[in-house]
């Protein structure tokens, strides 16, 4: 449910799919207070799935639509399940059909981080914001993992092999020689090995400012508290630095290292004071939260080019450059990620430059 307007929704006339699920609200119980002439494209995400919002009694809902070739809404339901009796303020679900993949959603407002930051809020709200997400994911790290995947070795390596096959071979143009894909699987190998030996717990995978809804704020509606958690339909059971890379190391916005440390430090704590299995000693946490954020973005590098060159969704590309920069501040800064900075000054066309901190 990301912020992208879906300006390809159209009309009824030229949109199957759309006079399917107008159809389908037609028909749902006059209880509801739903008005059908209102349903409007509210936004569209990576995956074949798109949002539409229609007017509810005073209010508004959101429907999501999944089409089931393409998408299954029972990991949604699923998850939502697990959030909500962890105390995570998620979309409410207020009608399901899944044969056709139409769900009603409470909706949790039109404001994402991202939307919010784009309006430079004060530093100090910017801080109010995101310490509610921190808190929001030590209680999402505190749920329940009944029937999720787990993120295995086979899972990660997969994932990491995005980053030759699409960053390298397809965005850069330069596919990997032999040297390179040994040298590279050796730096895959070490951080497998180390993010594998993390503590375990509900992952998101994409616990960031696009899929955080600023539900709470001075002078808008209240949607209830904050902050609202969507698109998680993909929840794993993974490493418990997994998610605080993901909002400290965003792909559409750009922390620098003070802040990161600063929110970094205060996650921390506020998981130690929750009994959540993060190490006593904050640079050995510190660490742990890096080499995985450095896994996780060497993925999204993969996973923008692909959606760039296969998909054809290029506003992909904007985010590389910070992306890029994420890698480059933590493979620069250990000695065992030099053959990393090596090969990325080559796919870059950049100037080697020395300096490791460990």
């Amino acid at each position: 449910m990301n912020a992208n307007t879906d300006h390809a929704a159209g009309q009824c006339g030229t949109d199957p799919r759309r006079a399917q699920l107008a159809a389908w609200v037609a028909g749902l119980p006059a209880e509801l207070e739903l008005d059908p002439s209102s349903l409007e494209p509210a936004s569209s995400d990576a995956s074949f799935r798109r949002y539409f919002r229609l007017g509810m009694g005073a209010g508004t809902a959101v429907i999501m639509d999944a089409p089931t070739d393409k998408e299954d809404c029972r990991p949604f339901l699923h998850v939502a399940g697990l959030l909500q009796q962890a105390g995570i303020h998620v979309p409410r679900v207020l009608a399901q059909d899944l044969s056709q993949g139409f769900l009603l959603l409470s909706d949790l407002g039109r404001t994402t981080y991202l939307d919010y930051l784009r309006g430079t809020p004060a530093p100090h709200e910017t801080h109010r914001i995101y310490m509610d997400a921190l808190g929001a994911l030590v209680k999402l790290q505190q749920s329940a993992t009944t029937g999720l995947a787990r993120y295995d070795k086979n899972r990660l390596a997969n994932e990491l092999q995005l980053f030759p096959e699409w960053y390298a071979a397809r965005y850069r143009d330069l596919p990997l020689d032999a040297s390179d894909r040994d040298a590279l699987a050796a730096v895959f190998d070490t951080l497998i090995d180390a993010n594998l030996a993390q503590p375990f717990v509900l992952v998101h995978r994409d616990f960031h400012s696009p899929n955080l809804m600023a539900t709470n704020l001075a002078g808008r509606p209240d949607y209830g508290p904050n902050p609202g958690v969507i698109d998680f339909q993909d929840a794993v059971v993974g490493p418990i630095t997994y998610d605080l890379a993901s909002v400290l190391t965003d792909a559409r916005t750009t922390w620098d290292e003070a802040q990161q440390l600063d929110w970094g430090i205060r996650y921390w704590e506020m998981a130690r004071k929750a009994g959540l299995p993060v190490p006593a000693d904050f640079a050995e946490f510190h660490r742990a939260y890096e080499w995985m954020g450095l896994q996780r973005n060497l993925r999204i590098l993969g996973v923008f080019a692909r959606l760039a060159h296969r998909d054809g969704k290029q506003g992909y590309l904007d985010h590389m450059p910070r992306v890029n920069a994420y890698v480059r501040q933590v493979a620069e800064r250990y000695l065992a990620f030099k053959p990393l900075i090596q090969l990325l000054d080559k796919l870059d066309g950049r100037q080697p430059v020395a300096g490791y901190t460990f």
